[in-house]
C-alpha cells in the first residue's frame, strides 16, 4: 500500500508514521515540507486548498489519513477564520479530491463537537451541538467530508496525549518537575487517549479496509478527570524514574481555571460501534498511560 499521512508532524501524525510503516510506503506531508528530525517531505497546508490536487495526482495514494488541524482551541475564539479554513475548509476539498480518484479518507475529530451536558457516553450518532469555535470548525469538517462522496472514515477521539508534542501529559511532567503543588480541574470527564493508540487502531482499520463510510469514537476505556488523569501520570512517571518527586495536585473547578473558549464538562464517548465493527479491544485509559510511559518518545 502506498499511504499518504497529511500532518505527518503533530501528534498523531507522528504516531501514524511508525503504526503505518508495516503497511507499505508512507507518504508524510508538513506545512512546511520537513519533518522535525530535519527529513524532507511533501509540502502541503490544508489551509491553501489549490496544492490538494497536484499531490494527489503526483502520489496516487491507496488512501489518505488526514492528522491536520487548527488545534489552538482558545486562540479559535479569535482566529475563527484560520479554524475553519484548516479544519473545515481544507478537509473538504481533500475528501474531494479523494472521491474522484476513488482514495478512501481517513479523519480524525473531536468530543468538542458536543456540548458536554451529557449524562452517559456520547453515540456516534447523537446530536451534535459545539461550544466553541474550535469544536464548530470541527463539525463542519465532518460535514464536508460526509457530502463529498468519497469513502471515509471519521475518527472522533478526545483528551490526546503522548511524549511527543504539545499535550497534558507532557505538561505535567514539565511543572511537575518545577513546582511542589499543582492546581488541577475536577470536574470535566473524558477518555485520556494516547496518540500511538490512534495510531495503531487506524492502522489495523487500514490493514483490512474501511467497513463503511460514516463517523466513530475512539478512545481509550474508562473514564477520569483531569485531577486523576494528573495524578495518575504522576504515580506513573515517579514509578519510572521521569520525575524525581511527585508534586501536591489540588482538585479545583472549572470556574476557578477560567479559559478563553468553553471546554465541554463531560466527554465520555462510546466506542461499542467501532470495537464491534472492526473486531477491537481497547484498553483502559490507566494502561494505556502506564504503555506510553513505558515507550521512548
Amino acid at each position: 500500500m502506498r499511504l499518504l499521512v497529511v500532518g505527518a508532524n503533530g501528534q498523531v501524525g507522528h504516531a501514524l508514521l511508525q503504526s503505518l510503516a508495516p503497511l507499505g510506503e508512507v507518504v508524510a506531508t508538513t506545512r512546511s515540507g520537513q519533518l522535525p528530525d530535519g527529513r524532507a517531505c511533501e509540502t502541503l497546508d490544508l489551509a491553501q486548498t489549490d496544492g490538494i490536487e497536484a499531490l494527489l495526482q503526483r502520489i496516487r495514494p491507496d488512501a489518505v489519513i488526514n492528522a491536520a488541524a487548527y488545534t489552538a482551541v482558545d486562540r479559535a475564539e479569535d482566529e475563527p477564520e484560520a479554524a475553519f479554513a484548516a479544519n473545515a475548509e481544507g478537509p473538504g476539498h481533500l475528501a474531494q479530491a479523494c472521491a474522484s480518484r476513488g482514495i478512501p479518507l481517513v479523519h480524525y475529530s473531536t468530543d468538542y463537537v458536543f456540548d458536554g451536558r451529557g449524562t452517559r457516553p456520547y453515540r456516534d450518532d447523537d446530536a451534535t451541538d459545539p461550544l466553541g469555535i474550535y469544536g464548530a470548525s470541527k463539525l463542519a469538517g465532518e460535514e464536508a467530508i460526509a457530502r463529498s462522496g468519497a469513502r471515509h472514515l471519521i475518527l472522533r477521539t478526545a483528551w490526546v496525549y503522548g511524549l511527543y508534542g504539545a499535550n497534558f501529559l507532557r505538561t505535567m511532567l514539565r511543572v511537575g518537575a518545577e513546582r511542589d503543588e499543582l492546581r488541577v480541574v475536577a470536574d470535566q470527564r473524558g477518555c485520556p487517549t494516547p496518540a500511538w493508540l490512534i495510531a495503531d487502531v487506524t492502522a489495523q482499520i487500514l490493514r483490512h479496509g474501511i467497513a463503511a463510510s460514516g463517523i466513530r469514537h475512539l478512545v481509550a476505556a474508562g473514564e477520569t478527570n483531569w485531577h486523576g488523569f494528573a495524578s495518575a501520570i504522576f504515580d506513573g512517571a515517579h514509578a519510572r524514574g521521569l520525575i524525581a518527586r511527585k508534586p501536591n495536585v489540588v482538585a479545583i473547578t472549572t470556574a476557578d481555571y477560567p479559559t478563553r473558549a468553553t471546554r465541554p464538562a463531560y466527554s465520555v464517548l462510546d466506542t461499542s460501534h467501532l470495537r464491534e465493527e472492526y473486531d477491537l479491544v481497547l484498553p483502559d485509559w490507566r494502561d494505556a498511560l502506564i504503555e506510553t510511559l513505558s515507550r521512548p518518545a
